[in-house]
């Protein structure tokens, strides 16, 4: 960049060609993040025997899970670390040193032995490798979206950033299609016994490329000119977390978009495709075709609603999206059971299922232990709702399928008394009323698009440059690692312990419902914000 520009008082406006390098350099680098993550948790029932001891495959797929988990808790320790750098060094190096450490920690969970060969030390670096991918995750996005809109033209900032938005989506899709290449050339054994590692492995590839593409990118403007005037600040963990204006502006932001645009995001994108797979019993195969064909038709959609907030302002597209999705997913999930398996819905309309046990509680950090808590696993893995009374005897468990009692738990005589009282085991794809399920999937991918398209430049625009990178990072990664990333096993908990498939989303509901409410009194507008300062 030309010092002359930064001796200036004028602020510094990049060419659309650098906009457009600056917005593809910084983007592709988040699409590996995201593909990276990604990974981890569509691969994990395949590895998870393979670094935890042998015996149970669900207590081992259980703890790869939480092994995923650890990566969204360490996400605000990252934002925190790499926020301090970002704003005390430089937005470039740091989104070089996050990108860095994040695909390596990709390749070597690809390269990682197994517990047979190195016993415990294996899950332990398992554990390792994640928590360096949580953390170079929770520097990334903060870095990214201050990056890009530092670099962008006044009334470009919604559109540039929009682009930065569409990187979940990508890189989610970018993991679904190295798998699916990779399994049609690897046989289902191989694939199971090694050629999981090889999309870790590819990942290398791709950080070469990112990794190259962000050192030949210029530092943020911004940072350079307060640089060159000594206005950074002494301690940006200090001026965030002790002035109350960025406090309040951290918090409003929190519980106020970013609480709610976690959980609509996550519910409409990957709840859909567990919905779709678990409980209504679509193959996986079609449902991640169904799902890829609605990510891509959502690709523009975050650039179309970044651009709408340019003319617009930002806070009541936000709001809107969040608010239209948490008042219409219970509709919208109810219709597409009837679109998608009518049989299931039918089934279920005629064949009450009641467990009948004096004491039915459930244990939902481990595998099922008692027969109640078993029936209800199995219930709700077969997508089916059910109600639990009292009044068996002895404090046993009496399952009754229709007008069918069942003794105790056996999974082989559950499935037979379902299926001879018509349960569909798997979802008829040829009776899949299609343009129903896809107009509905993508009002799901319109209310998340809504929600997450403008986000970027309203976090670029709320807080001060000197403190940016960090005071982005930190309610960023607490709304998206904590409350989004609570949202797979919160709904789940939430449909087993009531019997009710439906009411997994209404984790989504209160969340999104409270936080829309708190962002419409308390969130202010920002499109009119002058980046530099």
């Amino acid at each position: 960049m030309n010092a002359e520009l930064v001796a200036h008082d004028a602020p510094y406006r990049a060419t659309r060609r650098e906009e457009i390098k600056v917005v593809a350099g910084a983007s592709v680098g988040t699409v590996l993040e995201w593909y990276d993550f990604f990974l981890y948790g569509s691969l994990a029932v395949f590895f998870s025997s393979h670094f935890f001891p042998a015996g149970s495959a669900t207590a081992g797929y259980l703890a790869s899970l939480a092994t995923f988990g650890i990566g969204f808790v360490i996400r605000p320790l990252g934002a925190v670390l790499f926020g301090r750098f970002g704003d005390k060094v430089g937005r470039k190096a740091t989104f070089l040193v996050t990108i860095t450490v994040m695909g390596l920690a990709t390749v070597g969970i690809g390269v990682l032995p197994s517990y047979q060969s190195i016993g415990w030390a294996s899950p332990a670096l398992l554990i390792a490798l994640r928590l360096l991918q949580g953390l170079a995750l929770g520097g990334e996005y903060g870095g990214a979206a201050t990056y890009i809109a530092e670099h962008t033209q006044p009334g470009r900032r919604g559109l540039a950033t929009g682009w930065l938005q569409t990187t979940a989506t990508v890189g989610f899709l970018l993991s679904l299609a190295v798998t699916l290449v990779c399994r049609a050339f690897v046989s289902g054994d191989a694939f199971a016994s090694w050629g999981w590692r090889l999309p870790f492995l590819a990942s290398l590839i791709l950080l070469a490329i990112s990794v190259y593409i962000r050192t030949t990118l210029s530092e943020s403007p911004v940072f350079a000119k307060m640089k060159s005037e000594h206005r950074l600040s002494d301690s940006p963990l200090r001026d965030s977390f002790l002035v109350w204006r960025n406090v309040r502006a951290m918090l409003v932001v929190l519980f106020g978009a970013q609480a709610a645009v976690g959980v609509v995001w996550y519910t409409c994108n990957f709840y859909a495709l567990y919905f779709l797979t678990t409980t209504l019993k679509v193959p996986t195969s079609e449902a991640y075709g169904f799902i890829a064909v609605m990510l891509v038709f959502s690709l523009p959609l975050y650039v179309l609603f970044g651009w709408l907030s340019d003319k617009v302002g930002r806070k009541w597209i936000v709001l809107a999206g969040c608010g239209l999705a948490v008042l219409t997913f219970l509709p919208i999930f109810t219709q597409l059971s009837q679109a998608v398996n009518p049989r299931l819905v039918h089934f279920q309309q005629t064949v009450p299922i009641r467990l009948a046990a004096n004491d039915c509680s459930t244990s939902l950090f481990g595998a099922p232990v008692s027969d109640c808590d078993k029936a209800r696993d199995f219930l709700t893995q077969a997508g089916l709702s059910y109600s639990v009374e009292s009044g068996a005897p002895a404090g046993g468990l009496v399952t009754h399928i229709g007008e069918r009692p069942l003794a105790s738990f056996d999974a082989t005589a559950y499935r037979k008394a379902l299926v001879d009282a018509g349960y569909p085991v798997m979802t008829d794809v040829n009776q899949i009323n299609r343009p129903l399920m896809f107009a509905l999937l993508g009002l799901l991918m319109i209310w998340g698009a809504m929600a997450y398209g403008p986000m970027s430049a309203y976090y670029v625009e709320l807080f001060p440059a000197k403190i940016r990178y960090t005071s982005i990072s930190v309610p960023y990664n607490i709304g998206a690692g904590y409350f989004g990333g609570l949202a797979p096993f919160m709904s789940t908990a939430l449909a087993v312990r009531t019997g009710n498939v439906y009411y997994g989303l209404w984790y989504a509901i209160i969340v999104g419902g409270v936080s829309v409410v708190i962002g419409a009194f308390f969130m202010r507008e920002t499109m009119d914000v002058d980046v530099s300062q």
